[in-house]
């Protein structure tokens, strides 16, 4: 049992000296984490209709039909890799799902660059790839949310996306976006393989830096800032 010194608040001085100081470890592995899987996920993700009408000649009315085995894949990870997180570990299956994640994307990438597959081929291939990306993107989210103290862990979370997104889901999106317009696949795929280093770095920042906080008290994760010794 931890007993707390009660605190009206917590002076945002010591929200940065614990996010910036003591806690840098933890706070380099949540932003790598929030910046990989923010420019994988929306970059991807809010331009894959343009790839279908712009490289496969999809009409605009029949996108849907290619979203909802994309939407399959993004439900059924989290739910099949979910436990694993809790069984297997934070750590190893953070960076495993990171490292996959990241591989794939670059081994498609070259194939839709080739020119090897169909419209329905890649969207296979998107479906296994965020398979193991939304489960990855998730464990994001969980990381930020249980690593920091008490105190903190409210602005932790802002902190991190409101960064993660700014960086990776603004940038993202943009890049994407002016890479489709030159109609060039090899041009695309250079895009894509900035996604994947960024996510092959986030795995190799977990696994070097990441916490073992699985079915673990929070407490015993992070000790509270107010904790009475």
């Amino acid at each position: 049992m931890i007993r707390l010194r009660a605190r009206r608040f917590t002076p945002l001085a010591e929200v940065a000296d614990t996010l910036f100081r003591v806690e840098r470890r933890r706070t380099l592995v949540g932003l790598s984490l929030m910046v990989a899987q923010a420019f994988f996920y929306n970059a991807i993700f809010f331009t894959y209709a343009l790839v279908l009408t712009d490289f496969y000649g999809i009409p605009a009315d029949h996108i849907g039909w290619y979203l909802l085995p994309f939407a399959a894949g993004n439900f059924l990870g989290p739910v099949f890799l979910g436990r694993l997180f809790d069984t297997v570990g934070r750590r190893p299956m953070i960076a495993i799902t990171y490292a996959l994640s990241g591989a794939l994307l670059a081994g498609v990438g070259y194939l839709f660059a080739a020119g090897v597959l169909s419209a329905t081929g890649q969207t296979i291939a998107w479906m296994v790839i965020f398979f193991f990306a939304s489960a990855a993107a998730s464990s994001s989210y969980l990381t930020v949310s249980e690593t920091f103290p008490l105190e903190v862990r409210a602005l932790a979370i802002a902190f991190f996306y409101a960064l993660g997104t700014g960086i990776g889901g603004v940038a993202g999106p943009w890049v994407f976006g002016a890479l489709i317009d030159t109609g060039s696949r090899w041009s695309l795929y250079g895009g894509y393989l900035i996604g994947s280093v960024l996510m092959l770095a986030a795995a190799v920042v977990a696994a070097r830096y990441g916490v073992a906080a699985e079915r673990k008290p929070l407490e015993s994760v992070s000790r509270p800032l107010a904790a009475a010794d």
